[in-house]
């Protein structure tokens, strides 16, 4: 029998995992709703229109073959011309590379980046594909705790408490995913001063940096000129288009991160490239028409109000109030519950509505959540909410 390599066996993804039973669920006839899943597209969002056509119209010219490793001239321009136009210094072409979504960004730099037995700062709750490609590059991760009281507030006291000679970068999400928080200005200046004293890079998640409800985002590598940061993003989210897997990496202060930068662009060249045809919507997403941006805010943001009133009606449930993107983090307070994978397992198979636990992103010790995805149109939501609403009221206890 052919063995896997023994450290693959520390690479888990909570997302897809759980949805395993509920496809089971599915196939023998029952009703899933799903919470669970943060792609538009599942449900009533629509890809804008005049992104379809650019790819189109790339195909029917005969835009299918390999790409450039680094992504076309013209989508890597314009993601330079849109970081410029956010406040980030001289930001040029041949600082971005465009990648197979914004997780092939991910697992570049962090294989760029990371020996084994290297350290990285990683948010929980957090993204999980963090931790899984750390744990393919035998890397050690140390969790850094959000703070919930504080809105999920980066703690840097924490930060300045894990912090070892091995530590390589810290990793922010912001907007976050699992909850829906969104940094302040002055939590990233406190951030980017920990990464100056220590000499560690910051690698900004902001996938989600287009989907915010009331403040502005900021940007961090607008932020600080002598840090090496590193950005990702992608069309997934803003632009649904998820499927087509558009993202990429941009570099700020690329005399800091010149060497980092040459060894991801090996690594681009050894894959070849990213899906070409569908490089030619970067730059008619970024400059062409966002009128699809305030109406999706505007059906997120009553999905998001409609999901915060149902859950704040449920004793032994609170949730901080998301201010970004579609997912909340609802923490849990019932008598004997000692695992949130075996709630939302037992909750899927009772009642059909599919969440993600709470472990599957990291949370506080002794503390138990779930991951809700407010996607869903607003009749579903409130099914999916009395459901489980009934569900904890009937808990033991």
């Amino acid at each position: 029998m052919l063995q896997p390599a023994p450290h693959i066996e520390h690479v888990k993804y909570a997302i897809r995992n759980i949805a395993a039973e509920a496809a089971r669920l599915e196939a023998q006839g029952q009703r899933i709703l799903y919470c669970n899943i943060g792609d538009p597209l599942r449900f009533d969002f629509q890809t804008p229109p005049h992104l379809v056509e650019a790819v189109h119209r790339a195909m029917l010219d005969g835009k299918n073959g390999y790409a450039p490793s680094l992504g076309i001239p013209q989508a890597r321009a314009a993601v330079a011309r849109s970081l410029n136009a956010q406040g980030h210094a001289r930001v040029t072409p041949d600082d971005v590379v465009l990648t197979a979504g914004a997780s092939e960004a991910i697992d570049l730099t962090l294989t760029a980046l990371l020996e084994p037995g290297d350290e990285v700062l990683l948010p929980s709750p957090g993204y999980p594909l963090y931790n899984a490609v750390a744990a393919r590059l035998s890397a050690k991760v140390l969790s850094y705790q959000l703070d919930e009281a504080r809105g999920w507030a980066i703690d840097v006291e924490e930060l300045e408490r894990l912090v070892t000679p091995r530590t390589r970068a810290v990793v922010i999400c912001n907007p976050n995913n699992p909850t829906g928080a969104l940094a302040t200005k002055e939590n990233l200046l406190a951030l980017l001063a920990f990464a100056r004293r220590h000499g560690v890079a910051v690698l900004s998640d902001e996938i989600y940096d287009k989907l915010i409800f009331d403040e502005p985002h900021v940007s961090t590598g607008t932020l600080a000129d002598d840090v090496p940061i590193i950005t990702f993003n992608g069309l997934s989210k803003a632009y649904l288009a998820c499927g087509w897997r558009v993202g990429w990496l941009s570099f700020a202060n690329p005399k800091l991160t010149a060497k980092v930068a040459a060894a991801i662009r090996r690594l681009a060249d050894a894959r070849l490239c990213g899906p070409a045809p569908v490089q030619y919507a970067v730059e008619p997403a970024l400059f062409g028409p966002q009128d699809h941006l305030p109406a999706m805010m505007k059906t997120l943001r009553t999905r998001r109000d409609l999901m915060v009133k149902a859950l704040s009606a449920i004793p032994g449930v609170s949730v901080v109030t998301p201010r970004a993107a579609f997912y909340a983090m609802p923490r849990l307070e019932l008598p004997g519950l000692t695992s949130d994978e075996d709630f939302v397992l037992k909750l899927v198979r009772e009642t059909g509505v599919l969440f993600v636990h709470g472990e599957g992103f990291g949370q506080k010790p002794g503390t138990h959540h779930v991951r809700v995805v407010y996607l869903p149109d607003e009749a579903t939501l409130k099914d999916a909410f009395e459901r489980f609403a009934a569900f904890v009221r009937r808990w033991p206890g």
